[in-house]
């Protein structure tokens, strides 16, 4: 892809969003998300970056931001740099199509609306995993597991004790779900 391309594809896609700031850097600006389109300094790579999220909301799930990159993202991939998660895409600007680019684009930019919800769903489903599996070990109730979830989650263990009663119930609730869901699944 040539250098003049890039700018092209990205006016016509995002029209007035797009600016660029240098010869090797453009960035489109959205009232969803900030993209950027940078060249390296031979500018033999193109990299695009969309930021994501601060990295200290997703510190629990990090494990499986690795593991979506392996088997989930596709060409595209989370990555940390200075305490921000962000959308990636690096490819050889030589051999990058603009159909390539056009999917990179699509891509980062969905990583950033998906979101990381499914991610701590299947976290909170482990632990749930875990925390039934130790119950049963115990020989404990599912009625018994949730009266102990309950007494965790008000002494502060799990949950936080400044929740109004609404997110209380609202998590108690799922818990319940979670437990009646899985219960008779896991051994």
């Amino acid at each position: 892809m040539e250098i003049e391309e890039i700018g092209k594809i990205l006016t016509a896609k995002f029209g007035k969003a797009v600016g660029q700031i240098e010869s090797s850097l453009w960035q489109v600006e959205t009232e969803q998300f900030r993209l950027l389109v940078v060249l390296s300094e031979d500018q033999s790579w193109l990299r695009l970056l969309l930021p994501i999220a601060p990295v200290q909301e997703v510190q629990l799930i990090l494990q499986q931001l690795l593991e979506a990159n392996f088997d989930q993202t596709q060409e595209t991939r989370y990555g940390i740099h200075q305490n921000v998660v962000w959308g990636i895409f690096q490819h050889s600007r030589d051999t990058l199509t603009e159909a390539d680019f056009n999917r990179a684009i699509f891509g980062v930019i969905s990583l950033q609306e998906a979101g990381f919800s499914a991610y701590y769903n299947q976290l909170i489903e482990n632990r749930m995993i875990e925390i039934i599996q130790v119950a049963k070990q115990q020989g404990q109730s599912m009625e018994t597991t949730l009266q102990n979830l309950e007494r965790f989650y008000a002494e502060g263990v799990m949950g936080d004790l400044s929740n109004s009663p609404e997110d209380r119930e609202r998590t108690l609730t799922a818990w319940r779900y979670q437990l009646e869901r899985l219960w008779l699944e896991v051994e």
